[in-house]
């Protein structure tokens, strides 16, 4: 498996995520101790998903993430270049439209959706910055985006704690709960080397985005950023 630090490739993440998809979502769930469904939550209320509003789930995986904007109505659109998670994502819920696709490149007209969120997976497309462009494009004026992604703890001595919980703890019980446990060696590594959330809101006002915030889940594990495209 590639390392983290090298550039990533996209039909080399991309194999790495067809290899876990099938307990990709469990596999979180232990990894995270649980914090990933107090993250979704926070996403869905971010979102803030309306019926009958667009939105497109950018890293949906096997499309869990989209679950809760069904709920309030909206139209969803999951995407993913991960053919093997969209596989596994349509088994389990053929009635949404998952869609395979590049966030670099995105297969969507201008100003289509009224929000656009990714969870968890902007740190593994190269090309962030052109990312956050596509998403703006894709977004009709007035609309908004969502990320929530891993970040850096906000207390020192956590912080600490938690880098040596990535790198030393994370790849053995990885190894007993995933199919392909040295990928969770990348992901601690891609997790290591993220940009801090000033960093980020930083590279998500020069992409265009307007009034950008952020708020820290769990003590700064993973962090809410929130943007708007100006009509």
């Amino acid at each position: 498996m590639i390392r983290a630090s090298l550039d990533k490739q996209p039909h080399e993440v991309a194999s790495m995520f067809d290899d876990v998809a099938e307990r990709y979502d469990l596999t979180n769930d232990v990894l995270s101790l649980g914090q990933d469904r107090i993250w979704r939550r926070a996403v869905a209320k971010a979102v803030d998903a309306r019926p009958a509003q667009r939105v497109l789930d950018l890293a949906a995986g096997t499309a869990t993430s989209s679950l809760p904007f069904t709920k309030a109505g909206a139209y969803v659109v999951p995407c993913d270049f991960s053919l093997g998670m969209l596989q596994v994502g349509k088994r389990r819920h053929p009635w949404l439209p998952l869609t395979a696709g590049d966030a670099t490149r995105l297969p969507f007209k201008d100003d289509t959706f009224d929000a656009v969120t990714i969870s968890f997976g902007l740190r593994n497309v190269q090309g962030t910055e052109r990312a956050m462009r596509e998403m703006l494009r894709v977004t009709r004026p007035g609309g908004r985006v969502v990320i929530c992604e891993f970040s850096h703890p906000t207390w020192a001595p956590f912080r600490t704690l938690y880098t040596e919980y990535l790198m030393r703890a994370l790849p053995p019980v990885a190894r007993r709960v995933s199919s392909n446990p040295d990928a969770y060696v990348y992901l601690a590594e891609s997790i290591r080397d993220w940009p801090d959330q000033a960093e980020l809101a930083s590279m998500l006002g020069d992409a265009g985005w307007s009034r950008v915030a952020w708020r820290n889940l769990s003590g700064g594990i993973a962090t809410l950023h929130r943007g708007f495209k100006d009509s």
